[in-house]
Formats: structure tokens, C-alpha cells, sequence
């Protein structure tokens, strides 16, 4: 592992002059107010969507399961509160931009959990499998921005060994403050959530990795371990993508494995500092995910907050919370570096909303040819050349793309963020992959639709 300044780090990445989180670092977590009509999207995490199992008129309580998880990577949805089903619809993803199903739900008047949920656990009791089975029905899935289901990860395949466990608390992304108030606020259950995930995997070496400029933060946690000398907060430089997979289990551990590998390659799980909340309300207290902290955050707000907020509540509602400057002109969901721009306020957060950052005055602009300044490639945390994949996505050669390792690229955005000729880097390499995705799905309709007229034939 890299050491910088006697913090633990990893080569490459960057750091801006200025991270804005003091803009909401200091405002605690507060509630938003219930939705009066939640949109729930069936598609809320890595994997196949949900499958919904709930029809126009019927009702449900707070936490019922409304969509069942309809293969191995992914999560079942509840209900965010209680009320009817008003329909169920399409309406735009805000990742993907997708129509997806949508279930709504109009509110009712009461708040209650739905029946055999809310009930405190025994946690000693409980088997490793007993523990996966309740993430796996509380529908958990990775706070952390990839929304990768949660059970999975706590499921290493045969002949897969983990021996360490890490907590994602770098939070590296400007603005965004959400996993530093969990820490600040709920240090107890967070170390409670790891101390199942733990158990669940029977492994008893763990590691919070915490960025320098969460001081109090990793003091905190540190403060709540107490004699336990298997659970060590490490203090981490401050640098962009310091929370990804790859570069935490670098700066920790010093392992490494490939950009195309997960991280049981190098013995580790690694679960974000919300996820492991998640689990501890599941696992000890039955509390299906319905609710987690989004910041709302960003220049193009007066009063920039970290609310905790159910999910489907409409975009346009924490925005008022906050209060949405009139000259804000952009909106992304998640940080600057990963987050997702949206066209409108129209939407509604999902699983995996952790941020909503809301600017002004963001500009747009021409992009020049590639100068070969090289700087992309020092900043690219992978190894990778960010400058031959933008030039030759651009080109739409997908073949010299792939050629220079297209698919290992994690889409940081760190070459975009240092390129002196300002080019979408990042952009440009989503395109080529979505576009070679549809070639792959077009090319496999076709095989299938040849191997059905040969089955056709042979039974003639």
C-alpha cells in the first residue's frame, strides 16, 4: 500500500481544492416529511428487477413486501409507508432513464409496521444463514451508490474465502455528507451492523477506512470499539476514488486483484457505512429498507441538509425542504464525479439516492482533440490510457476500445476531472459500452432465433 504523509493511499486518483462538504457536514440528520404518494420503482439495484406483487386498489402497511426479488442478484421492495395502491405505472429511472415499473402508493393516515415486522431479535441466536435470509427478505442492498444486493455479498460462492472485512466511511465524493452523519450520529449501530456482517461470514478481522478530514468521525467510531482489537478504524488520505472497492482494499490491505475481478479475489467483502446500518435495523430489529439519509446539497440550495427520507418520495419535496435557489441549473443524483444529471426535479429516489446535489451557474462547453498531455492517465486509479479509449470511443472503434481494456474502465470520472482539453471522457466510454451492450443483445436474438428455426427444422 501507498503511504502519503502517513496515511494510507493508493497510486493514482485526484483531489479537488475545495470538497464543499462543509456546506452540509455540520446539519444533522432530519426526518422529511412522509410522502403523500410514494412512487416505488421495481428497479432499484444491480441485477434483475423486482417483480411486483401487489394490484391497483389493494393495501398495505409500512414495510410489506410489494415486489419480490426475481433471481439471485436482487432485492425484494416494501412498501415505504402505509396506504393503497393507487397503480402501478411506468416512470422514468433516474440512473438508467429507463420507463420502469412503477408501484404507487397514496398514503393513509397511520404508520404502522406491517404485522411481524419492528420486533427485536436475539442476534446471539442467530446462524449465519438465519442472518442472510434477513437481509435477503429486508430487501438490503449497498447504500454506497451501486446498490448491489446485500445478501449476495454475504454469500461467497464455494471455494471462495474471505478474511476480512472492510467499511466504506471515506464518503470521497464532494458534497456529500450522509455516511459522515451516520457515523457522527449512530456510531453504535454501525459498529453493531459490521459485528453481524462478521458473524454472518465468520470472519474476525474488520477495518473502517475513514478520509483524514473526518477527524471527529474516526475518532468517534474508534470510541465506540472499545477492547475489541479485531476491528481497527484506519485514517486514509484524503483523495478521490479513496471509498472505491479496488483502491480501499489497496490502501488497507495492500492486496490487489484485477478492475474485472470483485473483491472475494483478494479475500475481501467490503460494505458501505449506510449498508451496515441497514443491516443492523434488519437483522436486529426486522425493519425492511424503506428509508435512508440523502444529502441535498450543492450552491443551488439555501439551506442544504441531510434528510432521512423514505423511499419514492418525490425529488421536488426535499428540494422545497432545502429550498431550490431560482438561477440553480443542474441537478444530479449522487456526487460530481459518479452522480447521474437529470433532466427535471420530476423524479423520486430510490434504494440507492444517497445525494442530491443541485448547482448553479454550471456551464456548458465545447471539447478539443486530445493533446496527449497525459495527465488522465496519472490521475486513472486502474492503469488504464483514458486518452486512447476517449479517441478511439469517439471514433466509435470499439475493437481498438476494447483493445485498451474498455470494460475494466469503473467510469470514476477522474481523467474528465484533470483533462486539459476538457473532453467527456467518461461520457464518451458509457456510450461505447451501451452501444457494444446492444450489438451483444442484437447478436445474441439473432443465434437464438437461429437456433430456433434449426429446432424447428429438425422436428420437420
Amino acid at each position: 500500500m501507498a503511504v502519503t504523509g502517513g496515511l494510507k493511499s493508493f497510486g493514482g486518483g485526484i483531489h479537488p481544492p475545495i470538497d464543499w462538504k462543509s456546506l452540509s457536514k455540520d446539519k444533522e440528520i432530519t426526518p422529511a416529511p412522509l410522502p403523500e404518494t410514494a412512487y416505488v420503482l421495481t428497479a432499484q439495484n444491480i441485477g434483475a428487477p423486482s417483480k411486483p406483487i401487489v394490484a391497483k386498489g389493494d393495501e398495505v402497511k409500512k414495510g410489506q413486501k410489494i415486489a419480490e426479488a426475481s433471481a439471485f442478484i436482487s432485492a425484494h421492495i416494501h412498501a415505504p409507508v402505509s396506504g393503497v395502491v393507487k397503480e402501478i405505472t411506468f416512470r422514468p429511472h433516474p440512473v438508467t432513464g429507463a420507463r420502469t415499473p412503477t408501484i404507487v402508493i397514496k398514503r393513509g393516515n397511520d404508520d404502522e409496521w406491517a404485522p411481524g415486522l419492528n420486533e427485536e431479535t436475539d442476534v446471539d441466536a442467530l446462524t449465519p444463514d438465519d442472518i442472510r435470509n434477513m437481509v435477503k427478505e429486508a430487501g438490503v442492498v449497498g447504500l454506497g451508490g451501486a446498490a448491489f444486493p446485500s445478501h449476495v455479498k454475504l454469500t461467497p460462492p464455494p471455494g471462495k474465502t474471505v478474511d476480512t472485512v472492510i467499511l466504506n466511511g471515506a464518503e470521497c465524493e464532494p458534497y456529500l455528507t450522509r455516511d459522515y452523519r451516520q457515523m457522527m450520529e449512530r456510531p453504535g449501530e454501525v459498529i453493531k451492523g459490521l459485528r453481524i456482517i462478521m458473524k454472518c461470514l465468520g470472519v474476525s478481522d474488520a477495518y473502517v477506512g475513514i478520509e483524514a478530514n473526518k477527524m471527529d468521525a474516526y475518532e468517534k467510531m474508534k470510541s465506540f470499539l472499545g477492547d475489541d482489537s479485531n476491528i481497527k478504524v484506519e485514517l486514509l488520505e484524503v483523495k478521490y476514488p479513496q471509498g472505491a472497492e479496488h483502491q480501499l482494499i489497496k490502501s488497507i490491505t495492500g492486496r490487489e486483484f484485477k478492475p474485472s475481478q470483485l473483491p472475494l479475489e483478494a479475500g475481501c467483502v467490503v460494505h458501505n457505512i449506510s449498508t451496515a446500518y441497514a443491516i443492523y435495523e434488519a437483522v436486529k430489529w426486522k425493519r425492511p429498507l424503506i428509508e435512508q439519509i440523502v444529502s441535498v446539497t450543492g450552491d443551488g440550495v439555501e439551506n442544504p441538509g441531510n434528510f432521512l427520507t423514505r423511499i419514492g418520495t418525490p425529488v421536488e419535496t426535499l428540494l422545497s425542504l432545502a429550498t431550490m435557489k431560482e438561477d440553480a441549473n443542474k441537478l444530479i443524483f449522487g456526487g460530481p464525479m459518479m452522480g447521474i444529471a437529470q433532466q427535471s426535479a420530476a423524479g423520486n429516489t430510490i434504494k440507492g439516492t444517497g445525494g442530491i446535489l443541485v448547482m448553479r451557474g454550471a456551464e456548458t462547453w465545447e471539447f478539443r482533440a486530445c493533446i496527449r498531455c497525459g495527465k488522465c492517465i496519472d490521475a486513472c486509479p486502474y492503469g488504464l490510457n483514458p486518452s486512447y479509449l476517449s479517441i478511439f470511443c469517439e471514433a466509435e472503434n470499439f475493437q481498438g476500445a476494447m483493445e485498451y481494456n474498455l470494460m475494466e474502465c469503473k467510469e470514476c470520472g477522474c481523467c474528465t476531472y484533470t483533462c486539459t482539453s476538457r473532453r467527456p471522457i467518461v461520457h464518451l466510454i458509457k456510450m461505447a459500452k451501451y452501444d457494444l451492450g446492444r450489438e451483444r443483445a442484437r447478436e445474441q436474438a439473432k443465434q437464438k432465433s437461429k437456433g430456433a428455426e434449426k429446432q424447428t427444422v429438425a422436428a420437420k
